[in-house]
């Protein structure tokens, strides 16, 4: 599956979903970055935008990216509409073939899943090297699958979070794995519907 394939895809998760009214961010990201002092921030697959419009909220300025242009500029109008787009620049970028330049002092990735090709180490590897001294890298997977997930593979396998900092293979004289655990959470999805799903969350901090 080629390039095309994947942003027609990833346009067509967004554009069949209502556009997003306002910041949702990610309960893993809010445990988090609560309390620590702001910064520059990336979001890696910015989606519907609520953990970038956080983030601005409180002050950070955030880039956020996606592959699919419907997802970023929604994201771009909703920031304006919320007098926060001096603090979000929303770009789209492939993973597979571009990162965004620039150092931060937090980068996240939540759910940085696809169908397509990808070699995720990699990105999170160029993650990992964005950050500043001191910033931190919180990568949240899905750790299982929500009734309403476009993946319902039953043989999908869900690595932890510790095969996931190896594979990113940094030096841990740089970098410092602070967190790494499966946590379980009730999930609210569309219409409402609820399920308990298990987030994998790992959490990188540079140290030198």
């Amino acid at each position: 599956m080629n390039t095309t394939d994947a942003v027609a895809f990833w346009d067509g998760v967004y554009a069949a979903r209502p556009a997003a009214r306002g910041p949702r961010p990610n309960v893993r990201l809010t445990e988090t970055v609560t309390g620590l002092p702001t910064g520059d921030a990336l979001d890696l697959g910015c989606g519907d935008g609520g953990d970038a419009l956080w983030l601005a909220g409180l002050g950070w300025r955030v880039t956020a990216t996606d592959i699919s242009a419907v997802a970023v500029e929604r994201l771009a109008a909703l920031a304006r509409s919320h007098d926060l787009g001096a603090h979000v620049t929303a770009v789209r970028h492939d993973l597979r073939e571009s990162f965004p330049p620039g150092e931060f002092d937090l980068v996240c990735a939540h759910y940085l899943h696809t169908p397509f090709a990808l070699d995720r180490a990699t990105v999170l590897r160029s993650a990992a090297h964005a950050l500043r001294p001191g910033g931190r890298l919180l990568v949240v997977d899905h750790g299982s699958a929500a009734p309403w997930s476009w993946d319902q593979d039953p043989d999908t396998r869900y690595p932890s979070p510790r095969e996931v900092a190896d594979g990113i293979g940094l030096d841990p004289a740089t970098w410092t794995v602070e967190r790494a655990d499966a946590s379980r959470r009730i999930a609210t999805g569309p219409g409402g519907r609820t399920a308990e799903v298990t987030d994998h969350v790992l959490l990188i901090r540079r140290t030198a």
